[in-house]
């Protein structure tokens, strides 16, 4: 599953994935729509939805030891998705030490923090399987307040609730069509810990066949959606409705701690935060929900200045991919060949680490980036590099380029050593001008030729000291690479010995764009590689 390592870190599926070929050899009713395919995977039809059904339900119960029951014609949810949103609850509402009450509007849930909490779960409905209470109940103790406006919703819900012994903490009430928070809550004076909300993504029937709501390039779903009416479509489809939500929540105010709702288009998303900034709330936050090949987004807001906001997941991933190195290995017979050839560059500290670090200085002095050695720990090298200039972008195709150009070059004409016509004396041709004798001859200078397209086919590099790459700007430049105001950008490159190895790093700084040092980092790698399998 594509999504599944992006899924939330204390999701059970997100390392370990179902195991289909255990789950059927334990459930029967699960083995009836397990596939094998002639390579021997085991699958499941995701658009048979008494498949999806089958795998909701041998989940819920071998991993949470729920049994529920839900009908065909009504939504059948996936539990690593519900999953996920559950423990973006957690995280909203302090952990998992103490119960939380929610409302499931799907959910509302009551807070007082020394007290369990209290959920609303469903505007939309808590769903036939009443899944986000009998999960937040089963693992957390969580109060759930959980509304339907469907009957055959409502009294499946009841079912699931009674039949797994959590009627204590779970309450299903059943209230008119069009009710929101206001009206769940008019009659109550309880404080909720959160609501939790799937809204109808869609505003009529073409959006929910994907008409007019779906990308062309993107390919059709690859599940079902067995949803009823109520469960996926309403006026104006998910964005008018958590408006809606939105509106109440600016009169319930504090009787919530946190208003949260999914969403199943990223589009809705900026104009639902650019409401809640317009509206004044003081607290906004929102994740992604990835799993399968499903993502689904939530917000969520709250108006009481003391609770925590997690960071938005986008935020923490470019924080996490800033601090990430970029990395490539030299293997030890590639660093014995570049030990051998340091000395023809000057290098007279033939270590490991010294002759890679050498060789980089030598391909970055060819690139024209500025670069200086800085101060490290003893068992590495480190180099600070600032970048001014794209130079290495296309190398190959530079190469290839100037291959193609020694090829079109024109041949001198053969020598005739006979003529062909014996009566006729051999004369010199008069057009052809006269070759300067300092220069030389043609058959010398295409032998020249024909090795130099010889080395650029084998792949070899450009030579360092090449004419065609004049050095001037960049070799004994006096500007400090870190003290360089207009650059690409910066990075810090360590070289450290590992093993029988050496492992060149590359620590972003600060800069334009990072794929520019991704770029280099690729183009050093294949430079250091190269001369590394040059003969001696």
């Amino acid at each position: 599953m594509a999504l599944n390592k992006s899924m939330h870190p204390r999701n059970r599926y997100k390392d370990k994935p179902p195991d289909f070929v255990y789950l059927a050899s334990k459930y029967p009713e699960f083995q009836k729509h397990v596939q094998t395919t002639l390579t021997g995977r085991v699958t499941l039809n995701f658009k048979d939805p008494e498949a999806v059904r089958a795998l909701t339900c041998t989940l819920l119960k071998e991993d949470f030891g729920l049994t529920i029951e839900i009908p065909l014609e009504r939504l059948i949810p996936t539990v690593p998705l519900r999953l996920n949103y559950i423990h973006w609850v957690e995280d909203l509402t302090g952990g998992q030490e103490n119960p939380r009450r929610g409302i499931d509007i799907s959910i509302l849930a009551h807070t007082n923090w020394c007290y369990p909490v209290k959920a609303i779960c469903g505007p939309s409905g808590t769903g036939a399987s009443c899944i986000y209470p009998l999960l937040g109940a089963t693992m957390n103790g969580w109060f759930f307040l959980a509304t339907e406006v469907d009957d055959i919703c409502f009294n499946y819900a009841k079912k699931n609730v009674e039949q797994n012994h959590l009627a204590e903490l779970i309450r299903v009430v059943k209230v008119p069509q069009k009710t929101l928070l206001m009206d769940a809550l008019k009659e109550q004076s309880i404080v909720y810990d959160f609501c939790m909300c799937n809204p109808p993504f869609f505003a009529n029937q073409l959006e929910a066949k994907g008409v007019n709501s779906r990308n062309s390039r993107r390919p059709p779903p690859s599940s079902i959606n067995t949803g009823g009416v109520t469960e996926i479509m309403a006026e104006g489809g998910e964005l008018e409705f958590v408006k809606r939500i939105i509106h109440d929540s600016l009169q319930l105010k504090k009787r919530l701690r946190w208003y949260s709702c999914m969403l199943g288009k990223k589009c809705s998303l900026a104009p639902l935060k650019d409401e809640l900034l317009k509206q004044g709330v003081p607290k906004v936050t929102h994740t992604e929900f990835c799993q399968g090949r499903t993502m689904r987004w939530a917000l969520a807001w709250s108006f009481y200045d003391d609770v925590p906001v997690p960071s938005p997941p986008c935020k923490r991933r470019k924080l996490e991919k800033a601090r990430k190195a970029l990395t490539f290995t030299v293997l030890k017979p590639t660093v014995a060949e570049l030990q051998t050839q340091a000395p023809s560059i000057g290098c007279t500290n033939t270590s490991p680490t010294d002759s890679v670090s050498a060789w980089l200085e030598k391909i970055l002095t060819h690139l024209k980036v500025l670069h200086k050695r800085v101060p490290c720990g003893e068992a590495e090298l480190s180099l600070f590099l600032t970048a001014v200039e794209n130079t290495w972008i296309h190398a190959r195709q530079k190469r290839r380029e100037q291959g193609r150009h020694l090829r079109e070059l024109p041949r001198a004409q053969p020598t005739s050593t006979c003529s062909t016509d014996a009566a006729a004396p051999s004369l010199p041709d008069t057009d052809a001008p006269t070759p300067a004798p300092e220069e030389p001859t043609a058959e010398g200078s295409n032998a020249k030729e024909r090795d130099e397209q010889q080395d650029l086919e084998k792949g070899a590099n450009v030579p360092m000291d090449s004419p065609t790459e004049p050095q001037e700007a960049a070799v004994g430049d006096p500007q400090n690479p870190e003290t360089v105001q207009c650059f690409l950008f910066k990075c810090l490159v360590n070289v450290k010995e590992e093993e029988n190895d050496v492992v060149v790093e590359m620590h972003w700084v600060e800069g334009q764009n990072k794929d520019l040092m991704n770029q280099l980092c690729t183009c050093l790698k294949n430079s250091i590689f190269r001369q590394g399998a040059k003969p001696t």
